[in-house]
């Protein structure tokens, strides 16, 4: 780390961003895929076209069913959860939470019969965003280590801003038939400028989410440990309720619902019922956030004996509550219409092309300077580019695919289409350890357009109301979703074009080349 100022940033830029590179990868594209989680959910549940919506009129009715089915299949359940029929989503979602050392229990129903639905089980869009930020870890791991690269995310955001005395140069310039180091600088430089205020919110707003659970010594110490009483006071959730120690029924949940349609004109999501069958049971009814930045949703508490109202909350967040549920609203972009939607989307892509370019710099940059074999350091982080930025997406195509061709009536059939993924990822690390390096990207980046070209081919033979099978009728989904994965495996294969025809350098030519290193000076053209 010698030299003066700016080359301490540079230094601090390129080792920050290597070592959680890859990881940070995988958390932009998979992010990036959950702001269209709801419609990759959809698509993957292709059954649920035949489900009939459910009008708000009908849902005390609808509540009444969860209720009867929970009463006979978890009677010992500590709490109730209820996702109501929602447009995107016109199922009875299910889930309960049993006495310590027991697991949890989750069904789908039909909002009309009661009865279990026959819709394919999967995880959906769901997987791809808890994987964002959990990376498919026990939760507390899988948070820290998203957090602490996260961290670093923003150190090489901020010291990538500092070493860049032309970004305003750099924001119009792409030299993509240069030589090879030459057009990948520019597209790192045009991918992080051009999006860089999306970037540096994006960074500090995911950290800011998951702000207490990396600092939790406040709450702890003014609250004793009781998370629950300091977000109860501070306006997020309704207070909760000690169980009284006394039995007592469950009143009717239809007329709770009714009277929290008529109290709060957002859409009902869903209802939490705890401590059933107690005198202390509660019932809260808790509703889509309004339209705006701030990710708060409005609730109904009922007394479950008696049915009376206990609390509204509706608005009326302490400052510091509004400054956090602005930033998880920010984070999570479910404000934002179609438009928005896809700005975020692209800026998402935009995001993950500049850690990918970034990765494959530092192992060009650090090629042999003569004909020589790459030590086997380079290889393996040259293997692990590979894996990474052509081996996620190949697993997520894999992912796809499985939905698709695996049995509906397989035990397990989620988990193992999560399997599914992390084998094709898995896969796709190894391979490129036994090819030549420049084969291992073509081969690779052409596998990726083929399964994503085998997905659409899949998704057409196997969904009788595809669009395409029924000229131009059924659900408008399935066009746009093969749409999105056609233009990838377009993009992929260009890609791989590019690198089969790429004419490896001689030695004279690399050392013509401007290089990419810890001086700005040095990487102009």
């Amino acid at each position: 780390m010698k030299g003066g100022f700016r080359q301490s940033m540079a230094w601090l830029h390129t080792w920050s961003g290597l070592v959680v590179g890859w990881v940070l990868f995988a958390i932009f594209v998979t992010g990036t895929a959950s702001y269209y989680r709801a419609d990759i959910t959809r698509w993957m549940r292709p059954e649920l076209a035949q489900v009939a919506p459910v009008a708000a009129a009908d849902l005390p009715a609808v509540a009444e069913r969860a209720v009867a089915y929970l009463e006979t299949h978890a009677p010992r359940a500590k709490t109730w959860f209820i996702g109501l029929p929602q447009a995107d989503r016109p199922l009875l979602d299910l889930f309960w939470r049993t006495r310590p050392g027991e697991p949890p229990g989750h069904v789908l129903l039909n909002p009309h019969t009661g009865a279990e639905s026959a819709v394919r089980k999967t995880m959906g869009g769901d997987f791809l965003y808890r994987f964002h930020f959990e990376l498919h870890m026990p939760p507390l791991w899988g948070r820290w280590i998203v957090g602490i690269c996260a961290m670093i995310m923003l150190i090489a955001l901020i010291s990538g801003i500092v070493i860049h005395k032309r970004i305003f140069a750099d924001f119009f310039t792409f030299r993509r038939d240069k030589a090879p180091r030459r057009s990948f600088l520019d597209a790192h430089n045009v991918t992080g400028v051009l999006a860089l205020p999306f970037h540096l919110m994006i960074t500090y707003t995911g950290i800011v989410t998951l702000a207490l659970m990396y600092m939790p010594w406040g709450v702890t110490a003014a609250y004793k440990g009781d998370s629950q009483t300091f977000f109860a006071e501070s306006g997020q959730i309704t207070a909760p309720r000690l169980p009284a120690g006394q039995p007592a029924a469950l009143a009717p949940v239809g007329p709770m619902v009714e009277q929290a349609l008529a109290t709060v004109p957002e859409t009902l999501e869903w209802l939490t019922i705890a401590n059933r069958g107690d005198a202390h049971a509660t019932v809260v009814a808790v509703f889509e956030e309004p339209h705006g930045l701030s990710h708060e949703h409005p609730q109904v508490a009922f007394d479950g004996v008696t049915g009376a109202v206990l609390e509204v909350r509706s608005g009326g967040l302490k400052p510091a509550a509004k400054t956090f549920t602005t930033m998880v609203g920010l984070h999570e972009a479910h404000f934002a219409g179609p438009a928005l939607r896809l700005l975020f989307f692209l800026c998402g892509v935009m995001g993950s092309a500049m850690v990918a370019t970034g990765l494959v710099l530092w192992s060009l940059a650090r090629l042999p300077k003569a004909e020589a074999r790459p030590p086997l350091g380079l290889r393996l982080v040259q293997a692990l580019n590979i894996g990474s930025i052509a081996g996620l997406p190949a697993g997520i195509a894999v992912y796809f695919l499985a939905n698709r061709l695996l049995p509906p009536d397989l035990t397990g059939r989620s988990a193992w289409e999560i399997r599914a993924f992390f084998a094709a990822w898995i896969a796709a690390v190894l391979i490129p350890l036994a090819r030549p390096h420049r084969r291992a990207w073509s081969e690779m980046l052409m596998l990726v357009a083929g399964l994503c070209l085998a997905v659409i081919v899949t998704d057409v033979a196997t969904v009788e109301g595809h669009p395409l099978r029924r000229l131009g009728e059924g659900e408008a989904l399935f066009l746009w979703f093969d749409g999105a994965i056609g233009t990838l495996a377009v993009l992929f294969a260009a890609a791989a074009r590019k690198v089969a025809r790429y004419r490896a350098q001689s030695h004279a030519e690399r050392r013509r080349e401007p290089i990419y290193s810890a001086s700005p000076e040095r990487a102009r053209a």
